[in-house]
């Protein structure tokens, strides 16, 4: 049973009050916690290498590290730290947003975020890191027609592959809105694995196009981090 970690912005943490301040791990918070998992012998991975951990065929000490929406904070506080500890992540990114900001979630109250450019994109992918599609305009996939959820699932990741040249496999559903339709309509679109926003841990018994995450929050202190990522070595001492 494998951990994939899910985390959106690496930033200062908006004013208190905020629509999903939640979601802003702080750089300094975020450093220590991939130093630590790098010290207990843990090694962070992208979607494309965790994979094979999920679904059974390697054994080992690892992590997955995912990113929503594709945020330039990211690219400006984590890709720095993924480098230095030498792990791989998966940012999710909204195509039709890139060098944009977060407008599904003005209407909620929630402040404009600069997102990456085409060109930081390509250089998160030129430093090792994967890019995956989170649809082209952040669309709510279960309250749209099948046509237009297919072009969302399957445009995004044909936009993002003419933009970088090569294959794009991983999806994640914006706001988590997932069902076994829009989960085909993945799979038809030709993604090798999809992520939601349940919370759990990927097993190979899972669906490769729904898989389980575990969130990291602004409030998630180090030892509560340590213990979600440690969660399989618990579920393994329960079985024996």
């Amino acid at each position: 049973m494998v951990p994939i970690l899910m985390y959106h912005q690496i930033g200062e943490p908006p004013p208190k009050g905020t629509p999903y301040r939640s979601l802003t791990v702080h750089p300094a918070s975020f450093r220590r916690q991939m130093r630590w998992l790098r010290r207990l012998g843990y090694r962070g991975l992208s979607m494309r290498d965790i994979m094979p951990y999920v679904r059974g065929e390697r054994q080992g000490k690892v992590v997955g590290i995912t990113f929503d929406d594709g945020y330039r904070n990211v690219y400006q506080n984590a890709l720095p730290v993924l480098q230095e500890v030498g792990f791989t992540a998966t940012n999710y990114f909204v195509v039709r947003q890139l060098d944009g900001g977060n407008a599904w979630d003005y209407d909620e109250g929630v402040a404009h975020s600069d997102l990456m450019s085409e060109d930081e994109m390509r250089k998160w992918a030129q430093h090792g890191m994967e890019v995956g599609s989170h649809t082209l305009s952040h669309a709510r996939l279960t309250a749209l027609p099948e046509a237009e959820a297919l072009e969302e699932i399957q445009g995004s990741r044909s936009e993002l592959e003419q933009i970088l040249g090569e294959a794009v496999t991983a999806f994640c559903y914006p706001y988590g809105a997932e069902n076994d339709k829009v989960r085909e309509l993945a799979r038809q679109a030709g993604y090798t694995n999809a992520t939601t926003t349940s919370s759990g841990l990927a097993k190979p018994t899972d669906d490769p196009l729904g898989l389980p995450r575990v969130m990291v929050a602004r409030s998630t202190h180090l030892v509560r981090f340590l213990q979600k990522c440690m969660t399989r070595l618990e579920e393994r001492r329960r079985t024996l």
